[in-house]
């Protein structure tokens, strides 16, 4: 099985923090939205396996009309047909989500909606350059539930400048009253090239210290754990039965397209990604391309399975990359063993709660 991913690059504005490829050109939407029909078209037999997932992401998805999505699911079905146990994601932005919009994109098959609501605090919000409010997040979240829908994400961000522990489980605590699906939990980064970034290099504002990060983080897990919430991976919380099918196919090794400008592709041999570009428009420019070789495999292997909390599986190693493989990894996870950060047990490596706050360190020793 895999799935795809549709990349949808255009905002009203840009969030303080992103750095993902955006453009507010919107009114090269129409076009583009051919060009993604073009592209599917042209990279039908890519995957060679049923698709189980789909993955509208931005961006702002939620920026697409009615048309916009008719236009796509005609191209995808007569590609890949209909079923209907796909998981089907539109990232949505809460002030998008009006009666009138969800009643119009009703007729097409989403089943799952991931928010990008951030903070449930006003002061948050502003910083973070968000369209909507407190407010009317919730009452996003509000109308997809009146509206039927019962698979619903957001997504969440602490470690903000100014962000004390009671704002953050204030955050928390209105998300799990809301009695949603699922929680995705990030910590900011200050990326190179943001309006944050820039804020932080002229010394207007302070980062919290790494002491405020793992205690946000502490209460992360420790608050939606007692709400019911499963810590399936390290920056996403679920309850049960709704872990992010498509999400999870990204540490398993499922393979998957991306349509759409800077969107990336993966089919176990390569990974191949779109330019970052509208114009003249992505396609006519081609994508790069990475060769995966053993090594490329294996430190995949390691950075994938050990974000989850299923951890890695260590015949699963030993069956894709041999038994030599399997002792170094072991070798290479000795000392994180014992000094509590990873947990060894029934042939797999799983970190330990304390190892998850230095989990890129861990991964990084056990690498090639």
């Amino acid at each position: 099985m895999a799935g795809i991913y549709f990349h949808i690059p255009f905002c009203k504005q840009r969030c303080s923090y992103c750095d993902f490829f955006s453009s507010t050109e919107i009114r090269q939407k129409e076009k583009y939205i051919d060009l993604l029909c073009k592209e599917l078209i042209e990279r039908d037999n890519y995957l060679q396996e049923p698709i189980e997932t789909i993955y509208f992401g931005g961006g702002t998805p939620t920026l697409l009309s009615s048309a916009d999505f008719e236009k796509i699911f005609q191209t995808l079905y007569c590609i890949f047909g209909e079923d209907k146990n796909r998981e089907i994601t539109l990232e949505a932005n809460p002030d998008d989500l009006t009666p009138k919009y969800l009643d119009s994109i009703k007729q097409f098959p989403f089943n799952r909606f991931s928010l990008g609501i951030q903070s449930f605090d006003d002061r948050e919000l502003k910083l973070l350059n968000r369209r909507h409010d407190a407010q009317s997040a919730i009452h996003a979240v509000e109308l997809l539930q009146q509206a039927g829908y019962d698979n619903i994400s957001i997504d969440s961000m602490y470690g903000l400048p100014g962000q004390n522990i009671k704002i953050w489980n204030d955050t928390l605590r209105q998300a799990i009253d809301l009695q949603i699906q699922h929680i995705s939990a990030y910590h900011l980064t200050y990326e190179e090239g943001t309006p944050l970034y820039k804020q932080l290099k002229a010394g207007e504002l302070t980062p919290v210290d790494e002491e405020m990060s793992i205690r946000l983080f502490e209460i992360l897990i420790d608050t939606l754990s007692a709400a019911g919430f499963e810590h399936y991976e390290i920056s996403n919380f679920a309850r049960s039965g709704f872990q992010s099918r498509h999400n999870r196919s990204y540490w398993n090794g499922t393979y998957y397209l991306g349509i759409g400008a800077s969107a990336h592709s993966y089919n176990g041999l390569s990974r191949q990604w779109n330019k970052k570009s509208l114009t003249p428009d992505y396609l006519s420019l081609g994508y790069e391309i990475e060769i995966i070789d053993d090594k490329t495999a294996y430190n995949d292997f390691v950075i994938t399975r050990l974000r989850t909390m299923k951890g890695m599986d260590l015949n699963e190693l030993t069956s894709l990359f041999g038994e030599s493989q399997k002792i170094y990894c072991l070798q290479q996870a000795q000392k994180h063993i014992a000094n509590g950060l990873l947990h060894y047990e029934d042939n797999c490596l799983r970190l330990t709660r304390k190892g998850i706050f230095i989990s890129d360190g861990i991964m990084s020793d056990l690498m090639e």
